[in-house]
């Protein structure tokens, strides 16, 4: 379920949202909540996608393999309904045990050495001095795409950590989520098989220059094309929904973090907005929470926050600014391998 802003329905969806999705249930098997919580901003909506589809979904590197560095960055963000989603893309490869493992946090047991290799590596993406990183389980050609994957899933574990219930699944009982992901999986399995070209996305929005935080995407003219529109679109949304100050305020922030997590109150984030006016402290609270903690944002930051600022969009846009802008600091401390 998507709180808090209403996304535009498949039945109702016009020009580039209807564009976007036609592709999405073609290429992904369904138009799933996390791309759809993106549609109150149309180009958002594109962006996010291609950035998913040409690092997961398309390539050379295993589907299976990007799956589970999906389940992985999700398991470290703590994003129980990404967990789920990608548990159930696991198994719709075919890689039933491996989802379980993931999920159940047993990753020594997961007998697939090159995939145990990458889960590890995504594992240490919160720590920029592991050696792991310096050293990665991948090739330099394989690097856009897992590389791709990981960003773009510290971006949109902060989406749906914020915007959607705990599990895509009917019922969220321990002992039904095995079967249920079992039979979801079945459900994608034909769209993973079904042949994809690279680059097809993104004729949804025009050609940018690649930023150069995002230079390891550059071995890869999709992904880069991909990640390059992408991050524009991003910019323009944090302008529209955030003001110059509050914007320049959470990039002072986030460029100094590490891997260190916030303390479990939120008095770090109350320390940090203090002697900032009302507007501004309510949307600093909110994007530095979805940055650095977005596990602990709840009904209330989210209500102040909608009081100051109404709309659908400045909500989706000030959240996906700020994700987006933690993804890409975590994106600078992943190294791509010598040639």
């Amino acid at each position: 379920m998507i709180k808090y802003i209403q996304p535009v329905k498949a039945d109702l969806a016009e020009g580039l949202v209807a564009e976007v999705y036609v592709q999405i249930k073609r290429d992904f098997g369904r138009v799933v909540e996390p791309f759809s919580l993106h549609s109150p901003l149309p180009k958002l909506l594109a962006g996010a996608w291609m950035a998913s589809r040409e690092s997961e979904l398309v390539g050379h590197v295993r589907r299976g393999f990007k799956e589970a560095v999906a389940a992985a960055v999700s398991k470290l963000n703590q994003c129980l309904y990404c967990v789920d989603a990608h548990s159930i893309m696991l198994n719709a490869t075919g890689e039933y045990g491996i989802a379980n493992k993931i999920s159940n946090a047993r990753y020594d047991e997961i007998s697939n050495v090159k995939i145990r290799k990458l889960v590890e590596w995504t594992l240490a993406t919160l720590s920029p001095e592991s050696k792991i990183l310096h050293a990665p389980p991948f090739s330099r050609q394989d690097a856009p795409e897992i590389i791709g994957t990981a960003v773009f899933y510290h971006y949109i574990n902060r989406m749906v950590s914020v915007l959607l219930s705990e599990t895509p699944l009917p019922s969220n009982r321990p002992w039904l989520k095995r079967p249920l992901k079992r039979v979801a999986g079945l459900i994608f399995s034909r769209a993973i098989k079904r042949p994809k070209t690279a680059g097809n996305s993104l004729q949804f929005l025009p050609e940018v220059d690649l930023p150069t935080d995002l230079c390891w995407a550059e071995k890869a003219p999709n992904v880069a094309g991909a990640f390059a529109r992408f991050a524009a679109v991003v910019e323009e949304v944090g302008k529209f929904a955030l003001s110059p100050r509050v914007r320049a305020f959470i990039i002072e922030r986030v460029n100094v973090w590490n891997e260190k997590a916030p303390q479990l109150s939120r008095s770090w984030v109350e320390q940090a907005v203090r002697g900032l006016d009302e507007a501004p402290k309510v949307a600093a609270r909110l994007t530095l929470l979805t940055a650095l903690a977005p596990y602990q944002i709840d009904e209330e930051i989210v209500l102040a926050f909608r009081n100051h600022f109404p709309e659908d969009g400045k909500l989706l846009g000030a959240l996906a600014w700020a994700s987006f802008t933690a993804a890409r600091r975590i994106g600078t401390w992943l190294h791509t391998p010598p040639t």
